[in-house]
């Protein structure tokens, strides 16, 4: 059975060439939505360039050094990251490799904020997100958040600032091959992708992924526009030649264009499919969330787990808010929460 036909095939570990002088090694992630995440080795002339690194787990360090060992190399042979994007399960580990041997570590500039933010001295750790949640009418989710211990502020040790910061546009020579990274706003606000135009292959990070359709704005401020942003993004890749799909997490294999013509299609029916909710009487994020289904399973909000919860009710907002900047919906505040009505309906 191949990876394309065995959906969790992907996520064993190993190292497993998926292009002259281009390792994937899966590295473990402690979630059961998301059981691995892809670090491409990439040979850098006498030694390795890593895109992504991984989450600071003792399992995740222990499989990226399995894989590096299944290529005669090791993790002193690693000459820098260049990281997709802040997010722990990318970003942590490298951090973690470069205490140790001060490898450097790239990340896009887009994400210089929430790295302020994250290392400052008041971290507000679930805080803004809780704040969003009851904006948008989810004060059960963010009562049921806090009394699992997850309301208060909290420094993390894992992060640092990167030495670098990635600017749209910039190249990378990796031994023979150029890598062109390019901003693709959404996920996060700072994303970058790495383009091989050359070998056809892109280094999609999380923002295309093959099996899911990545969480928008799950960041420290996210931005209100954010899905326009993602579906721009996308658009900007659609327009580069089409490429192999290398993402962050599944299987290698496909292609870009089609994929991304997935994501757009599935984003414009959620469009419509939230937008149908909207009523005279106007209602809000959490509501709308409750109403429609979830994942490729179609799940009832209710039978998702409480952080799947919060990343719903923060996706059903972004969608309502680019409903509002496309004219298709209207939006008003009072006490304290966000609603949002069809236009044209009398109020």
């Amino acid at each position: 059975m191949s990876e394309q036909d065995d959906r969790h095939a992907w996520t064993r570990s190993g190292a497993f060439e998926v292009a002259p002088g281009v390792w994937r090694i899966p590295a473990v992630l402690p979630m059961d939505g998301l059981r691995a995440v892809n670090i491409y080795a990439l040979a850098d002339g006498g030694g390795l360039t890593l895109i992504d690194g991984g989450w600071a787990l003792d399992e995740a360090r222990n499989a990226l050094v399995d894989g590096l060992s299944a290529i005669g190399a090791e993790l002193g042979d690693v000459r820098r990251f260049l990281v997709t994007h802040h997010h722990r399960d990318h970003y942590t580990n490298a951090i973690a490799v470069r205490r140790e041997y001060g490898t450097p570590v790239l990340l896009g500039e887009g994400e210089r904020d929430a790295l302020e933010v994250i290392t400052g001295p008041a971290p507000p750790g679930l805080r803004r997100h809780l704040a969003l949640l009851a904006k948008h009418g989810a004060q059960p989710v963010v009562d049921t958040l806090i009394g699992l211990g997850l309301g208060g502020d909290l420094r993390d040790p894992d992060y640092e600032m990167p030495d670098e910061w990635i600017k749209d546009g910039g190249t990378f020579q990796v031994g023979d091959r150029v890598l062109e990274a390019i901003h693709t706003p959404g996920h996060t606000r700072g994303h970058v992708v790495f383009a091989d135009r050359e070998a056809g292959l892109l280094f999609a990070g999380d923002h295309v992924l093959p099996h899911i359709t990545p969480s928008i704005a799950f960041e420290m401020d996210p931005s209100p526009m954010a899905l326009r942003d993602y579906l721009g993004a996308l658009r900007t890749v659609r327009a580069l030649p089409d490429m192999e799909l290398l993402p962050a997490h599944g299987p290698v294999g496909g292609r870009v264009h089609a994929r991304v013509d997935e994501l757009l299609a599935h984003h414009e029916h959620r469009l419509t499919e939230i937008a149908d909710q909207l009523s005279a009487d106007g209602l809000d994020a959490y509501t709308a969330s409750t109403r429609i289904p979830w994942t490729s399973r179609r799940r009832n909000f209710a039978d998702l787990d409480p952080f799947n919860q919060m990343l719903a009710v923060c996706e059903t907002a972004v969608h309502l808010e680019l409903l509002v900047h496309q004219g298709r919906a209207t939006a008003h505040e009072a006490e304290g929460i966000r609603r949002y009505r069809a236009v044209g309906l009398p109020a």
